[in-house]
């Protein structure tokens, strides 16, 4: 094998990494968010979870958050909450998905 055949292998290898991790870190915060909005709702135990897991599944919809943003829009408007407060939340949840992640490799 040449240098140039071990420096693409390694590439390789590292953007599948990369990519891994980058789902992880996405399906924690779409978790994470979904927990929050979960307790805005009332929602506890095993309502809370199944909450959190239909939001990790609207995210899987269409690429990017606007499918995540929506759904919870719609689910928490009628508490005050807006897209701004939502995508607020986002950005937090995702720098706490980060760190657990991180600290958990």
């Amino acid at each position: 094998m040449t240098t140039f055949d071990d420096r693409q292998k390694a590439f390789e290898t590292k953007f599948a990494h990369d990519e891994e991790l980058r789902f992880r870190i996405l399906a924690r915060r779409g978790k994470l968010i979904g927990l929050w909005a979960a307790e805005k709702l009332g929602k506890d135990g095993q309502a809370a979870d199944d909450y959190a897991k239909s939001v990790l599944l609207s995210d899987l919809e269409i690429p990017g958050d606007d499918d995540i943003i929506a759904k919870l829009h719609g689910d928490l408007a009628g508490l005050g909450v807006g897209v701004n407060d939502i995508k607020a939340m986002l950005a937090e949840k995702l720098a706490q998905a980060e760190a657990q992640i991180s600290g958990a490799a």
